[in-house]
């Protein structure tokens, strides 16, 4: 090749061959631009090419590997042509820029990926693409995420469980809302002891949630309309149903058997057979089961149906990386969310954690987090996996309040992990001995914890999330906010508001946005099916012997924090069972007693509805995204335990975000003076504003949020 010329490849997202690609053309690539387009319409994508690259000289040339439909440029069909062959490849385009043409535009929208300008290196282009190496590029930064848990999202063969299907049938509501990424909960194949977080299979489906081919359209489907698609990776334990515990647990000498955490016996005092060490597990009870045949302990730091896998063992982690992650990314999917993300690594000892309870031998004290080899672990996986793909991972991090340490498995350098959730927001009111003894909790801590996870990244390499709800907690407006029937629409907008203004990347659960708040205090823990809740709730029975006083406390902290409350059947309509099944006898678990008020297709109608609300403060967010997903952080009175106000700002733009976190009016004074009310959250938002006068002094009603931009003298 002479100098000016280049070759110009374009990899799709979805591409089922982005390994191989790369692995082929990796001496090749010197003066290569690598194009790596998003999700969007063919129609879009042909019209950048024709606009783009209609300038180049395209001459036939060397063969590449590309899984994208072909292009041909209309207005010049001479100067561009991509030919899809019989196998799935492109015929090669050789490209050299005319001297006497613009230059290609590096500006173009981000959501058609990024153009790298003749890199010395296959790496220098990877780099640029918005891989884990370029997250100042990266289409994960902007998007905004969506999680589905299928079991409670929609239910299409009318079994009461949802499914795949169920998913793909609302895409389309999905692209409304503004979501960008669809981030589904675990569908593999699996016993369902944890509702699905104990996998036998990696590389199926549970049945009744549909097969590997409704995967195959799901994921199809969601590249048609411009969305990516994450999975839930679950590596740190498996189902002992799964074929690697089976064989595992044939027999001591057994090939797998180091693939899984054994342990010999202790001999207690009386000559009794006891636990290796007294760590409790997160279900109740021991982390420790017997295991009969063999004559040792295994490790589960779950349920003892979820057996934890030996990262120690290195053809293990082989095992783990090609099962999990290469088969599903060869499909097409674009990252995971990566469950229990620091307890890989275990601290080798094994030994006894302190006694804070004397009532029983287990104890609390996770020491299997942040093990020694755990950032060596992460840092493995991206390079034997995820730096081959344009993929995403946001780990599941618990136990880490140190932002340093934080920093340590988001730093973009360090190519660990691209952001995570970190739990301190979603603890609050969690006991610290026990988490479903609930404890009161200050509007002080939780604009302490905000803040200190808005900042920690500034000036530095890292990126965050912005979250406050998930499969595993309490519904956002019962916890944070208020769910009286009086504040419950107000209070989901103002979440709202302060969501959508935070800088890092938004993820929403599923019912987030139409409002859905706690499971009614009246159920009885009958009506409950989350084994963490419930294994709680009888070992705390047993503990005090049914005491009425201290079984109405545990039962009113599990209203409040358990995973239940985020797992019941999605709101659609106000037909039978919220129109999550058509089965006659209702869905897999009790449909929330609120559904007739609180549902999708109410909201679509009415354009003041809690839905409503959320896709215009998501439009925002992405039109004003400079200075809300990447703009720094700045908190007013801290000490305050009624309002939160804060200051956003990126360059010459500036957001004043003010929120009213009580049940009674209160006096703030806004941080800037020149501001225009953009978004409230109270229909006559706009004449209250009018009334205020050219001051900063400003009246906050019960629950009232109000966003004010202004520009920077």
């Amino acid at each position: 090749m002479e100098p000016g010329d280049g070759i110009v490849i374009f990899l799709a997202p979805h591409c089922k061959s982005r390994a191989r690609i790369r692995a082929t053309c990796h001496d090749r690539l010197d003066h290569a631009a690598i194009l790596s387009f998003s999700h969007q319409s063919a129609n879009d994508r042909a019209h950048w090419l024709s606009s783009t690259v209609a300038s180049c000289r395209v001459d036939p040339g060397e063969r590449h590997f590309l899984d994208e439909p072909a292009y041909k440029d209309p207005s010049s069909p001479d100067n561009v042509l991509l030919e899809n062959s019989s196998f799935g490849t492109f015929r090669a385009t050789k490209v050299q820029k005319p001297s006497n043409s613009a230059p290609l535009d590096p500006t173009f929208p981000p959501a058609f990926g990024h153009l790298c300008q003749r890199p010395k290196s296959f790496k220098a282009a990877q780099e640029t693409m918005g891989s884990v190496s370029s997250p100042e590029m990266a289409w994960w930064k902007d998007g905004v995420a969506y999680q589905v848990y299928p079991a409670s999202f929609a239910d299409t063969n009318g079994d009461g469980l949802g499914d795949i299907p169920g998913i793909i049938s609302k895409l389309d509501y999905l692209a409304s809302l503004g979501i960008d990424i669809v981030w589904v909960s675990p569908m593999f194949e699996s016993p369902q002891v944890d509702m699905g977080y104990d996998i036998s299979n990696y590389e199926g489906v549970h049945a009744p949630y549909g097969t590997v081919e409704d995967m195959d359209v799901l994921i199809a489907e969601c590249h048609e309309r411009g969305m990516r698609l994450i999975l839930d990776l679950v590596i740190n334990h498996t189902s002992d149903q799964h074929a690697w515990f089976k064989e595992s647990r044939s027999s001591r000498d057994n090939p797998k058997r180091d693939w899984y955490v054994w342990k010999k016996a202790k001999v207690g005092p009386n000559g009794e057979r006891m636990p290796p060490n007294n760590w409790r597990s997160y279900f109740s009870g021991s982390v420790w089961e017997w295991d009969e045949p063999t004559q040792e302990y295994y490790l589960h730091l779950f349920a003892k149906e979820q057996p934890d896998l030996n990262w120690e063992n290195l053809e293990a982690r082989k095992a783990i990386y090609e099962s999990s992650m290469r088969f599903w990314l060869e499909k097409g999917v674009d990252g995971f969310r990566v469950d229990c993300v620091n307890m890989y690594s275990k601290p080798q000892g094994y030994e006894d954690v302190p006694i804070v309870d004397n009532s029983t031998f287990v104890q609390p004290g996770p020491v299997w987090a942040n093990g020694p080899r755990i950032h060596e672990f992460l840092r493995e996986m991206n390079m034997e996996v995820l730096n081959n793909y344009d993929s995403v991972t946001v780990g599941e991090l618990p136990h880490t309040q140190n932002p340093s340490h934080v920093r340590k498995f988001v730093s973009a350098g360090d190519k660990q992990l691209n952001m995570v959730f970190q739990f301190d927001i979603v603890d609050l009111g969690a006991g610290k001995k026990d988490k479903y003894c609930f404890e009161p909790w200050k509007l002080s801590r939780f604009k302490e914890i905000v803040a200190t996870w808005q900042q920690f990244i500034e000036g530095t390499d890292a990126w965050t999330t912005v979250f406050c709800e998930n499969h595993d907690q309490g519904r956002s407006v019962s916890r944070y906010a208020s769910d009286d029937p009086k504040y419950r629409e107000l209070s989901a907008k103002m979440l709202c508001i302060m969501l959508c203004s935070l800088t890092g990347t938004l993820f929403v659960y599923q019912g987030q946005e139409i409002g859905m708040v706690n499971v009614p205090k009246h159920w009885p823990i009958e009506d409950y099916q989350d084994i963490e809740s419930v294994n709680f709730y009888r070992d705390m029975e047993k503990k005090c012997q049914g005491d009425k006083k201290v079984m109405d406390y545990v039962m009113s902290s599990i209203q409040v924090l358990g995973r239940d409350n985020a797992r019941l059947p999605m709101h659609w309509d106000d037909s039978d069972f919220a129109g999550f099944t058509k089965r006659k006898e209702g869905a897999w678990m009790r449909v929330h007693d609120l559904y007739p008020e609180i549902n999708v297709a109410k909201q679509e109608s009415e354009p003041d509805s809690v839905l409503s609300f959320w896709k215009e403060m998501i439009q925002l967010r992405k039109e004003k995204r400079e200075v809300f997903v990447h703009g720094s952080f700045r908190m007013v009175e801290p000490d305050s335990d009624e309002t939160f106000i804060f200051v956003k700002q990126f360059g010459q733009e500036k957001a004043v975000v003010a929120l009213n976190f009580s049940g009674t009016e209160q006096t703030v004074n806004l941080p800037e003076k020149n501001v225009k009310l953009r978004v409230g959250n109270y229909l006559d938002a706009e004449a209250a504003e009018s009334q205020s006068g050219l001051g900063t002094k400003r009246v906050l009603r019960p629950w009232e949020g109000r966003l004010y931009l202004a520009a920077v003298d």
